[in-house]
């Protein structure tokens, strides 16, 4: 009796904390937290299928709908700043205003969950959850991938950048496919412990997505190898300071001379190796020709400079021949908000007074490229930074020929932080996606190689490391089920929740098309017979 009296005693206090709103406030933001721990660099990948589990039960806890999509809102600003917790140096508080505008996409999402799930939900009601619920995470997703809101960075899917079985369900659907299946199984876990009802739906839940990742494991024939090419990254390591980018440039010359005689393909240089525009400097250039005659293989340089043709500051991928720039010259299209340009810069443009803002918007690029590197003719797709981040786009080169895919990344800014892993990681994903293999070489770390499954190649450049490493990579000529259908998993969403809306609006009229049944909105009068008055009324 008396473990009793204290189960019950701490059940009504867990009822009076989330009655009061501050408190309940709090458990959201600290719930909806939770899933940043699967990312790297805790990278605790089994966590993400249970992470959701007790933002989804606080609110099915909701009194109200108004009050369920606030704390979808205060998740949802958790989840943005424990997974941009290291923009903070440079953001400052301005990191807390976009946080809090971002979690407002999880507000929907927050009264979508009560709608399925709060009281005690009916076994089939219980089952369309684990489809919906997950769908309208996706939603949410989908939109907050945009670049102006910041880019598809942290998208749930791509915690599970080191798992082989899940690697091939983004093969079939990409990371869209891998959210799904994360949400759902949270979801019927969700169910699992908290309607007993419908626990056997919810155990149903559970199976299907094991099947699902069964079957694509199954089914999805891992990219078979079609020749091979040996590709070095040159990372020169942090070099700041007065004289920063020559130095950086001298040492990297320094670690790809080291290359000679390797019989590499391909040298691939971080973003902003090089800070001058080569047409202005034409000493440059042929310095960057000689090393790669010196190395028998062109190199994939980065400028980030003022163009000396056209105005305005672009990032580029250039291909250093033998006889100095190719030819081939990749502009970055998509720019990370604040780093690189500041969105409605008359209006948010006080955002570089409190942290490290761009002050100068960079120019874009206006379309993809893919470079035709060596006699062989391989064909390369470049990517700069945080494109990487982007299903569309590594799609986009695949299926226009890419064979490699190369992203040039930079994020020394944030060089003892989550940062540098959570962007290698990405390249596994675009990787089995694409069924072409990706190298991610950055100027400081983590630089790192993953093959068409997605799986990894080598051993990773750290944080740590100023050195240069050669990666032997088999190619492919695999057309992934995603590089062929695309983004099918967010039209099957949103049909989901189109049949869901007009299931819900049926529901709701549905009492006003029935004859003899009265609606909801306006109360009907007891119908008189013929020899009833009004001061009498029936017998």
């Amino acid at each position: 009796m008396r473990g009793v009296r204290i189960a019950v005693a701490r059940r009504d206090a867990v009822r009076r904390l989330l009655v009061s709103r501050w408190w309940r406030a709090a458990a959201a933001v600290a719930a909806g937290a939770l899933p940043a721990l699967a990312f790297p660099a805790p990278s605790w990948w089994w966590f993400a299928y249970v992470a959701l589990v007790p933002w989804l039960l606080l609110i099915r806890t909701a009194r109200t709908g108004g009050r369920a999509a606030l704390d979808g809102w205060l998740g949802g600003l958790g989840f943005m700043l424990a997974l941009h917790h290291w923009l903070m140096p440079s953001l400052h508080v301005f990191l807390l205003v976009l946080a809090a505008l971002l979690g407002l996409l999880w507000a929907p999402w927050g009264w979508l969950v009560r709608l399925m799930l709060a009281r005690a939900p009916s076994r089939g009601r219980a089952a369309a959850a684990v489809v919906v619920v997950p769908s309208g995470w996706l939603m949410v997703e989908l939109v907050r991938s945009w670049e102006g809101l910041g880019g598809p960075w942290g998208l749930l899917g791509a915690s599970q950048w080191q798992v082989d079985a899940v690697l091939r369900v983004a093969s079939l659907g990409g990371v869209w496919l891998v959210s799904l299946l994360v949400v759902a199984v949270n979801t019927a876990v969700a169910v699992l412990v908290s309607v007993p009802s419908a626990r056997t739906a919810a155990v149903a839940g559970l199976a299907v997505c094991a099947l699902t990742a069964g079957t694509a494991w199954w089914w999805v024939p891992s990219p078979r190898p079609a020749g091979e090419v040996r590709v070095a990254v040159v990372q020169p390591g942090v070099i700041n300071g007065v004289g920063g980018a020559e130095r950086r440039v001298a040492r990297g010359e320094e670690l790809t001379r080291e290359l000679a005689g390797r019989d590499v393909d391909l040298v691939v240089w971080g973003e902003s190796s090089v800070g001058a525009d080569l047409a202005a400097r034409p000493d440059l250039a042929r310095r960057l020709a000689a090393l790669s005659r010196e190395v028998g293989a062109e190199v994939l340089v980065n400028v980030d400079a003022r163009r000396s043709d056209r105005p305005g500051i672009y990032k580029s991928s250039v291909l250093i021949g033998p006889r100095g720039p190719t030819g081939d010259r990749y502009d970055k299209m998509r720019l990370v908000p604040f780093g690189e340009y500041v969105p409605l810069r008359s209006l948010l443009g006080w955002a570089t007074s409190v942290g490290k803002a761009a002050a100068e918007d960079r120019r874009r690029g206006t379309q993809p490229v893919v470079m035709a590197v060596g006699d062989e003719g391989l064909r390369l797709g470049p990517l700069v930074c945080f494109e990487s981040a982007f299903p569309d786009m590594s799609r986009r080169l695949a299926r226009d020929g890419a064979r490699v895919l190369v992203a040039q990344s930079a994020t020394s800014t944030f060089q003892d932080s989550w940062a540098p892993g959570q962007h290698a990681s990405l390249a596994a994903l675009r990787a089995a996606e694409t069924g072409r293999p990706v190298v991610h070489a950055t100027l400081t770390g983590v630089s790192a190689v993953y093959g068409a499954d997605g799986a990894p190649i080598g051993s990773p450049l750290g944080t740590q490391r100023s050195a240069s490493a050669v990666y032997d990579i088999p190619l492919s000529d695999a057309t992934t089920p995603y590089a062929r259908f695309g983004d099918w998993p967010v039209y099957a969403a949103l049909a989901v929740l189109a049949v869901l809306l007009a299931a819900e609006a049926v529901r709701s009229l549905g009492p006003l098309s029935r004859p003899g049944r009265p609606g909801r909105g306006r109360p009907v009068p007891p119908a008189r017979t013929a020899r009833e008055s009004s001061a009498r009324r029936g017998r």
